[in-house]
């Protein structure tokens, strides 16, 4: 099991188990409310910074509910107040101020001391035709039922106004039913609850560790487990003084085709910010000048080429074969196409591979893994997976296959061989672009050269890395007007984020 990830829970668990953890404590409770809420408030400023700057937010509403939900609302709203003195908070009780329960109303009072000027409670009817955040605190994981009606025509309503960030505590209001709140993104707090997972409500979802599980095992009914950044500082660690460039692997990549000449390109440059120490490509000759000159700390080995379909072909075999003592990991697919002597080519290299292999893209053949006996990473998109694993799903194609399988999707899950399925919420719709995974698999490659041994920790350690990158890439600059390639850029900035808030 991978250090630096937690259970993700059924509601019913995580309520069970949080009933259990706290015991009726009021004030260890009271500062789980706390810490969550301020987690959420932090975690907006952040992401609200993908589709604006903070001089946007203006005016935030807060829809507040009975219960401890509507507290870490409350207290994710202080937060925002706090940073931007500025900004004007509505708050919504949904069930009216006197329903609000202890703790909620406690955190109540704190967010109006935070500003008292520019909060106050607004009536439903009162609602402006704009807020710049939605924060939704109506229901939590205990929530069982229909959406009463008098929530659904507040939802209604919510739902038509311009906003620009839709922010859920721990769970959509309503999570599938009709009617139910619709987020942008859901701040799951002190776990991740099976729910989220495919919630077409939920938006993008972010963990709020509150370290519930440093100190306790839960394991639940389920082997899901969400990865946290935290997983990287392995990554960030002081290197050996006395080391140098073979100390740290050597990653051959085959890909590239006349036809798909970029992705290879992409997966090297990928590789290169991946901290191993040497990178040798494989590609068609004809590229290998323009290449040298576009990443020249790569090694590029030119290979012969089909003039008919532009891919690759088996008579360059031996190049790649009298080399293969210097490689710690290879990666193969990027690119490549599917033509007749390319898989000739394929077939040769894994019958006779003996380092950790990634494999991507048109390497992605069922006849093709059949072949492989070294350890070996998939990395599909969910069209890839249909086509390699038919009606089977993620647990069976890794079993079948003896492969850690990486399936990228909107959440990107790890089937490892230790049984669990990892599942990294990093990342999003910044990701959604062709050479994306092409990115991945350079990332990966590169890492399991250097740590060849622990093939589903690499794999988990360049998901999030990829992932996180993509999240500051996106706060960075916004969500549309980049190139996949900058992506690389900010891996070593990712890394330096391991340890802040």
């Amino acid at each position: 099991m991978i250090h630096f990830s937690d259970p993700i829970l059924t509601c019913k668990e995580a309520v069970a188990f949080e009933e259990a953890y706290f015991g009726g404590d009021l004030k260890k409770t009271w500062e789980a409310i706390k810490q969550a809420g301020s987690g959420i408030g932090y975690a907006v400023l952040k992401d609200y910074l993908e589709c604006g700057n903070l001089y946007s937010v203006t005016h935030v509403l807060t829809l507040v509910g009975k219960g401890h939900n509507g507290a870490d609302a409350l207290i994710a709203a202080s937060i925002l107040a706090r940073e931007i003195p500025s900004v004007k908070i509505d708050v919504v009780f949904v069930f009216g101020e006197r329903s609000l329960k202890p703790l909620a109303r406690k955190a109540w009072v704190q967010l109006q001391q935070t500003n008292q000027v520019n909060v106050s409670s607004c009536e439903e009817k009162n609602l402006k035709h704009a807020y710049s955040v939605v924060l939704d605190g109506v229901f939590g994981a205990s929530f069982r039922g229909a959406i009463p009606d008098e929530v659904l025509k507040l939802f209604q309503k919510v739902d038509a106004l311009k906003i620009d960030l839709r922010a859920a505590v721990d769970l959509p209001s309503g999570l599938n039913l009709a009617g139910a709140f619709k987020a942008d993104f859901t701040y799951a707090t002190g776990c991740v609850k099976t729910e989220l997972l495919g919630c077409v409500n939920a938006g993008r979802i972010r963990y709020i560790d509150l370290a519930f599980f440093n100190a306790c095992e839960v394991v639940g009914q389920g082997t899901q487990r969400v990865l946290k950044k935290q997983i990287l500082s392995p990554l960030t660690s002081l290197r050996p003084s006395h080391s140098d460039k073979r100390t740290y692997g050597h990653l051959f990549i085959v890909g590239g085709s006349m036809r798909y000449p970029g992705a290879v390109l992409m997966a090297v440059k990928s590789a290169l910010r991946s901290g191993v120490g040497l990178v040798t490509a494989f590609i068609p000759e004809p590229l290998v000048p323009s290449y040298a000159a576009a990443a020249p700390e790569a090694m590029w080995v030119g290979m012969p080429v089909d003039k008919k379909t532009g891919g690759m072909t088996k008579l360059g075999f031996g190049k790649i074969k009298s080399l293969w003592n210097n490689a710690t990991s290879l990666v193969v697919g990027p690119g490549m196409g599917s033509s007749e002597e390319t898989l000739k080519l394929l077939k040769e290299i894994f019958k006779s591979v003996k380092v950790p292999c990634v494999i991507d893209a048109d390497a992605l053949q069922k006849s093709l893994i059949e072949l492989l006996s070294t350890p070996t990473i998939l990395t599909p998109h969910y069209g890839e997976f249909n086509r390699i694993a038919g009606r089977n799903e993620l647990r069976d194609l890794s079993s079948k296959s003896g492969a850690t399988v990486i399936l990228k999707g909107p959440y990107t899950r790890i089937m490892s061989l230790d049984g669990n399925t990892y599942v990294s919420t990093y990342g999003g719709p910044v990701l959604a672009r062709g050479g994306s995974g092409d990115m991945l698999a350079g990332l990966v490659g590169g890492i399991v050269a250097q740590f060849p041994n622990d093939l589903t920790l690499a794999a988990a350690q360049a998901v999030v890395l990829h992932g996180v990158a993509s999240d500051l890439l996106a706060q960075t600059v916004g969500q549309t007007a980049i190139q996949i390639t900058e992506l690389a850029n900010y891996y070593s900035k990712a890394l330096r984020s391991v340890n802040s808030v």
